[in-house]
């Protein structure tokens, strides 16, 4: 009689079966089981008995079976942008020119030319590059970027602006006033001049910051500028924009009046929001709640006509996706910013730590490895790439620090979103009935 062929009903491996049998004793991750049950049966014949092999399949099931979780921050922005996930030639009528100031930040200026170089490829826009001669061209060096960047010129999409001695990250904000052609300052005066429909700097927060107010000035009626950041919220498909992040410690109720209402614009034409929900930052739903700041904020709010208040918003609501802006003073903002920056690396190291040791530990990890690093990236508002410096007369986007190519990108579509949808001008008309 010929010889048997292997039997497609064979059972399991061993390694196969501990790995079932222990994720159905862990109650976080059982929703995995019958996805990790089914595939064990068609590979049962390659791995038996082999755990290397019941390790690569686990990881190759991981990625396949949780990929539905990647989360992308900018999914809203790539609708009707003609972005990179749209497969489209770029009309260059259509490019709009951003200035970059391109040694703003802990790594430029390499990763930020960089990422304009990946962007005026990928994004209908052209940017002015601004930038200390020498650091550049050894930056250019040591990245390989010659050639790239003289195609770029070639075609018009990249134009390098060169500057003065920079503004350094550890400098104070009002050093700008001295170092008048700075990087930050030459990349302020195209947007003044129109050279530029929106600048972004990835440096120092507070010295973009002055340099905004000292060249671009603050929009009618708006008293302090504030900086938006945005955070994750339970629904992928949506963000909550806080507001302020840091820009002002002390406030007046009509500061967080007025950041409401650039919040409003901000969401409704940048996000894509149709009517956004505003809520106050409190440690109550109650009205009665709050310190003074809230306690009369609260009725300016209320009465305001031109938006949805939604009411107080407790700390455990901001990602709740109850609300699409909330409203703080910048210290309470720049500790919410801080402390979501921690959330992911504790949870991760937490879940880690919780995994067992040994062999089931590295196939526990094949599994979770990949998604939990994608949800310490959805909890890191430097995902995001940038946000607005809301309030002065002209798109601003001040970046993380220790933004790559990558941020840079982010940063320079949502610069684009937000001047190609006419932020500027429906924030000048709102500002001219803002009552203080």
């Amino acid at each position: 009689m010929p010889p048997k062929g292997p039997d497609k009903r064979a059972k399991p491996s061993r390694a196969i079966r501990r790995l079932v049998i222990w994720y159905r004793r862990n109650a976080a991750v059982t929703s995995l089981v019958d996805s990790a049950t089914s595939t064990a049966g068609s590979v049962a014949g390659n791995v038996a008995g082999a755990a290397g092999a019941a390790t690569s399949a686990a990881g190759t099931m991981a990625n396949t079976v949780l990929q539905p979780l990647v989360f992308d921050p900018l999914r809203r922005l790539q609708r009707g942008l003609g972005g990179p996930d749209e497969d489209k030639p770029i009309n260059d009528a259509d490019r709009l020119w951003v200035a970059v100031d391109g040694m703003g930040g802990d790594y430029a200026p390499g990763p930020i030319l960089e990422g304009c170089l990946r962007a005026v490829e990928l994004l209908p826009l052209r940017v002015r590059f601004v930038a200390e001669q020498a650091p550049l061209q050894a930056a250019m060096a040591e990245m390989g970027l010659q050639e790239q960047l003289d195609e770029a010129v070639a075609r018009g999409l990249i134009q390098l602006v060169p500057s003065g001695p920079s503004v350094g990250m550890d400098e104070e904000a009002t050093v700008v006033r001295k170092k008048r052609d700075a990087s930050i300052n030459m990349a302020m005066d195209l947007v003044k001049q129109g050279q530029a429909t929106a600048v972004y700097s990835a440096g120092n927060s507070g010295a973009v910051m002055a340099s905004a107010i000292f060249r671009l000035g603050r929009l009618k009626s708006i008293d302090r500028p504030a900086i938006g950041a945005l955070f994750p919220t339970k629904d992928t498909e949506q963000q909550v924009l806080v507001l302020d992040v840091g820009a002002n410690m002390d406030c007046k109720p009509a500061y967080l009046h007025q950041w409401a209402l650039l919040g409003h614009i901000y969401s409704r034409d940048v996000l894509q929001v149709a009517h956004p929900r505003i809520g106050l930052v409190n440690i109550g739903e109650e009205e009665c709640k709050g310190n003074e700041l809230c306690l009369r904020t609260y009725p300016l709010l209320a009465e305001e006509k031109r938006f949805v208040f939604a009411g107080n918003c407790e700390g455990r609501d901001i990602l709740s996706g109850e609300f699409d802006v909330v409203v703080c003073d910048g210290f309470t903002g720049n500790v919410l910013l801080k402390f979501l920056e921690s959330v992911g690396s504790v949870l991760l190291d937490v879940i880690k730590e919780e995994l067992p040791r040994g062999r089931r530990g590295k196939v526990g990890s094949a599994f979770l490895i990949n998604n939990l690093r994608r949800i310490k990236k959805r909890l890191d508002h430097a995902e995001h790439g940038g946000a607005l410096l809301l309030g002065v007369d002209g798109v601003c986007v001040i970046g993380h620090g220790s933004s790559k190519a990558l941020s840079v990108l982010s940063a320079l579509r949502l610069a684009h979103s937000a001047a190609s949808h006419g932020v500027m001008a429906n924030l000048h008309a709102l500002t001219t009935t803002v009552v203080d």
